[in-house]
């Protein structure tokens, strides 16, 4: 399915170039759930290496527990993912956040996501960059998705429910693009639609699963393995694609 599941892991992946992170003198706010969303940050993604001051505040905003099933909210800031329905789940916090960092969002970027999911990533990526084009296979998920992402004020993020393997064509070419389940082989089309200078973040594998950034270059792609993760398959014509 074309969401993460993913297997809490103390694994990170520092960018000194990325910014100096936020000033941990600021105050903590007094609201209950902003607060949970502080503690989040520090204890989970600012301990791991995340240095990028968009993802960090990004992560401190965006109400995690609005993507999650009323019974599940009590978790939805716990260092783990969470059940949202149809045997899937809302990423690891730190997942996010490292996907989001390994694209080097900025303001003027178009990104498209692979398996939309919750909406959760597309949120979090829509904070930081221009627009975010976020494609799900399930479509109970992708209307329950856009739904929230609406009610949460999101005007840059357009969800289609689909076959997220042939990308989106007319949306094309992309800044970055950020697949969230695994194919054994990145599918051909997006990386055709990956603009020259462009990032492709995505698990790759099935058993054993790596998470891959390849970059698109003047003569061809780049390709650099992250670290060990743990997602579903992408399904559809990933699954039907000759090994």
């Amino acid at each position: 399915m074309l969401l993460t599941l993913f297997v809490p892991m103390l694994a990170c992946l520092s960018d000194p170039g990325s910014g100096s992170g936020a000033d941990l003198r600021e105050p903590v706010p007094a609201d209950p759930e902003a607060k949970r969303r502080w503690n989040m940050v520090a204890t989970q993604i600012e301990s791991r290496g995340i240095r990028d001051p968009c993802v960090l505040e990004a992560l401190r905003s965006v109400p995690r527990h609005a993507f999650v099933p009323s019974e599940e909210r009590a978790r939805a800031y716990g260092d783990h993912p969470v059940a949202i329905g149809l045997g899937q789940t809302i990423s690891q916090p730190y997942i996010v956040a490292l996907m989001t960092e390994l694209i080097q969002p900025n303001r003027s970027q178009k990104v498209l996501e692979v398996g939309t999911g919750s909406g959760y990533q597309a949120a979090i990526l829509a904070e930081c960059t221009a627009e975010v084009y976020t494609i799900e296979i399930l479509p109970e998920l992708g209307r329950r998705a856009e739904s929230v992402l609406r009610e949460q004020g999101h005007r840059n993020i357009f969800v289609r429910v689909g076959d997220g393997f042939d990308g989106w064509p007319e949306a094309a070419p992309f800044d970055a693009i950020v697949v969230t389940a695994a194919p054994q082989e990145i599918p051909g089309p997006l990386l055709d639609q990956l603009r020259i200078g462009g990032r492709l973040v995505i698990p790759l594998g099935s058993g054993s699963q790596d998470l891959v950034r390849v970059t698109r270059t003047d003569s061809g792609f780049q390709r650099e393995t992250v670290t060990p993760v743990r997602f579903v398959p992408m399904t559809g014509k990933a699954q039907e694609t000759p090994r």
